[in-house]
């Protein structure tokens, strides 16, 4: 079949090459099932709508899969106007992290397939056994709601979840690195990346069982975790920097030190290799202890973000038990962090409910004063989201807008004042991007 798998045009209010990935690990998965595949980033490569539908126009495409997120509803609409108005007998489907939480929304679109849970790969391929079964009107689909005529039908069983050996890695000469390296060039955006430095995002592990309340994950990937090997995950590092100028690794996970023994391995792996790959990664304060952190940067580790979330007592209460007291531990951290030549990168929530802007203005200056970066992001109640919002409402849910500025007002406080904390900036210069070349230097002179 041939089949475009894309992130639609727009213009993004945060970047994390992570989040765009899916684009090529669902067209790695379908071409390794035999599938004629192109991939598109539209939105970091900047393509006009012009060119968007030129690339449908020409590749005559059966199945057009949009990606969507919480910032692209706008291009998730459009995208499908063009792919109908240009390809009349195609089919449109939309997978990502906002049709898992508001599916129903969706369906108000000129779209042929939502996927409603599971992962991507899985609701791509439930949706390719539908067309090829001439689209019957009462289809037994897994995590997939599809649209025949003006009807809509609901998935009758639950979303796929594949095993980590069924997992197709990026080809990393899909992905326009160089473009992600421009977004990241900016480190005031606060953006995940490593200023002046090219990232190669290595996905290891899905599912969390945190369970933090606006988090996606959980009902997204599941509670239990998944994981690669430390095989396949050293073999796909490798190989990637052999045939590419990458300069650091993202680890993408969503704790990536939930599983301890693993990354004690991973850390063993790479020390004893011939090359220094200097790496990042995401976790939570509580999956750390100081042991683990020595051994992380005696591995080339060069920052480790955390969700801080915020350090008011009152707001902590209402968060899963091992982000509560994140005060002590971030001073447990940021030492060991300090000792081991990691940058300690923090998550924190502006305007999340029990906060007040001076106590949220208190916890940046005692992160930043204790040496560590400050990555703050609004809090977005994701749950207030409804299947009969307007594109423009649900646009709001981007983490750097208010989606209610009135809810703040009635609770005394003023939005302007939370807001003042997100766009202000700050005269943080990260040193990660020095650190990076001082790890990968460790390769040229090792004897």
């Amino acid at each position: 079949m041939k089949i475009l798998v894309c992130w639609p045009p727009h213009v993004p209010s945060y970047f994390n090459a992570g989040h765009h990935l899916p684009v090529f690990s669902i067209a790695a998965y379908l071409r390794a099932q035999g599938h004629d595949v192109d991939a598109l980033d539209a939105g970091a490569l900047n393509v006009s709508w012009k060119e968007f539908g030129d690339q449908l126009y020409r590749g005559q495409y059966e199945l057009v899969v949009l990606v969507n997120d919480f910032d692209t509803v706008e291009g998730i609409r459009r995208g499908a106007d063009y792919a109908k108005s240009l390809l009349p007998e195609v089919t449109v489907l939309t997978v990502g992290r906002l049709s898992n939480q508001n599916p129903v929304f969706f369906q108000t679109l000129d779209l042929d397939a939502v996927a409603r849970g599971g992962d991507y790969e899985a609701a791509v391929e439930e949706t390719i056994g539908w067309i090829n079964a001439g689209r019957p009107a009462e289809p037994d689909l897994a995590g997939v709601a599809t649209r025949t005529g003006a009807t809509w039908h609901a998935p009758t069983r639950r979303g796929k979840w594949l095993p980590p050996d069924q997992w197709v890695l990026p080809d990393v000469l899909d992905v326009p690195y160089r473009h992600y390296e421009n977004l990241y060039r900016r480190d005031e955006n606060k953006f995940c990346g490593i200023p002046e430095r090219r990232e190669l995002v290595v996905p290891v592990a899905r599912g969390c069982p945190v369970g933090c309340e606006f988090c996606d994950v959980p009902p997204m990937q599941g509670l239990r975790e998944r994981r690669l090997s430390i095989e396949r995950t050293v073999d796909y590092i490798r190989a990637a920097f052999a045939e590419h100028p990458f300069e650091y690794v993202a680890f993408y996970a969503p704790t990536f030190t939930l599983d301890k023994r693993w990354v004690r391995q991973l850390c063993s792996t790479l020390i004893a290799e011939p090359r220094r790959y200097p790496w990042k990664c995401a976790t939570t304060m509580f999956h750390l202890d100081e042991d683990i952190v020595r051994q992380m940067g005696a591995a080339g580790c060069v920052r480790i973000s955390v969700g801080v979330e915020t350090f008011e007592d009152e707001a902590a209460e209402e968060l899963p038990r091992l982000k509560q007291s994140a005060r002590n531990r971030f001073e447990q951290l940021v030492r060991w962090c300090t000792d081991s030549g990691i940058e300690l990168n923090c998550f924190l929530i502006v305007g999340l409910p029990g906060t007040t802007p001076e106590g949220t203005r208190r916890a940046m200056h005692e992160i930043t004063a204790a040496g560590a970066r400050v990555r703050p992001t609004l809090y977005t109640p994701y749950h207030q989201m409804r299947a009969d919002m307007t594109e423009r409402e649900i646009s709001a849910f981007n983490r750097q807008l208010f989606v209610d500025p009135a809810e703040i007002r009635a609770a005394g406080l003023d939005p302007m004042e939370f807001l003042a904390l997100l766009f202000k900036g700050d005269d943080y210069v990260t040193p990660a991007t020095d650190r990076v070349g001082q790890v990968a230097e460790l390769s040229r002179t090792a004897p």
